[in-house]
């Protein structure tokens, strides 16, 4: 575990975050771990996932609901709801559902919607889809042909659009509702997540280009950290998820970086690193995705969890 203590100390109060937060996280490439961890790496919970004969699970997103449960998937086409009592109460299977039986299609990207539908990004297969927890299609948006059909991250803004990322041929797309492309950033790379700030910009982790760049709604790059933060030892490798925190903060992934880099850092956008997490025995060299809980999300698990230690 490695933690920057020099630079949190010498922060001023409203940056070294002291309110509780855990870190929500999926591992891949041997490794076939879900965990919650504390802010210095302690693990709290774990849930070992299956591992296809290629030697890593899709864990590619992640997901915890206001349940507390948690919507991750183990396999490139199964997505999965699982309890912290370790139940699976709720599945889809892309590989038969829907149309898709004996058709190429895997999944990288899902999210649980707030009208309890499930949004899967169906790769390949070229779709968005909306599921009802039994499974029932409730709305299909196109991905458009060519590279754009298979995609990594994909993410629902607040006006409801989707923000695409599609490794070749590299671009972020972004669809209305009804499919049409009303923005896209071309970046070259394997580009494999992006957020939009509460700026207006998006936050591009270039994946395969070991950088991470914000860029306005003009496609103009005004922030940008690659190859190696400055500063600092740590080198970028491939970038995956993104997270801006209440104060204005990054978390950016920093899978494939080898061992003697984290997995994950907080940066300010002056480019201090703040916090680390670096837990190579645990998540290896293929930490794709994972989420900083807020507060109010972290004590939701402690007290679930401190019920099953009850019991």
């Amino acid at each position: 575990m490695k933690l920057f203590l020099s630079a949190l100390f010498l922060l001023p109060a409203t940056l070294t975050a002291k309110e509780d937060r855990l870190i929500l996280l999926g591992a891949s490439y041997g490794k076939n771990v879900l965990a919650i961890c504390e802010n210095d790496g302690t693990v709290l919970w774990k849930h070992d996932t299956k591992g296809p004969k290629q030697g890593h699970t899709g864990h590619h997103d992640i997901q915890l609901l206001k349940d507390g449960n948690i919507l991750f998937h183990d396999t490139w086409t199964n997505t999965s709801e699982i309890t912290l009592d370790q139940r699976i109460i709720w599945n889809y299977e892309s590989r038969s559902a829907n149309g898709n039986e004996g058709k190429n299609v895997d999944v990288h990207a899902f999210e649980r919607l707030p009208n309890g539908e499930t949004m899967i990004v169906e790769s390949a297969i070229g779709r968005i889809i909306h599921v009802d927890d039994q499974g029932n299609i409730q709305k299909t948006i196109s991905l458009g042909e060519g590279g754009r059909k298979s995609t990594r991250l994909v993410n629902i803004l607040k006006n409801g659009n989707y923000l695409a990322c599609a490794e070749n041929p590299g671009v972020v797309t972004e669809y209305d509702p009804s499919g049409q492309i009303v923005w896209e950033y071309p970046t070259n790379t394997r580009v494999y997540g992006a957020i939009r700030l509460k700026n207006g910009n998006t936050l591009i982790a270039t994946g395969s280009g070991n950088s991470v760049i914000e860029v306005t709604p003009e496609k103009k790059v005004v922030w940008e950290i690659a190859k190696k933060v400055p500063g600092t030892e740590i080198e970028i490798g491939w970038t995956t998820d993104l997270q801006e925190l209440p104060n204005g903060n990054l978390v950016i992934g920093n899978c494939h970086a080898g061992e003697n880099n984290p997995q994950i850092f907080e940066i300010t956008k002056d480019k201090k690193v703040v916090w680390e997490f670096d837990e190579w025995d645990l998540v290896g060299n293929g930490l794709a995705c994972w989420e900083v809980l807020s507060a109010q999300q972290s004590a939701l698990v402690r007290k679930k969890l401190a019920a099953l230690k009850a019991h």
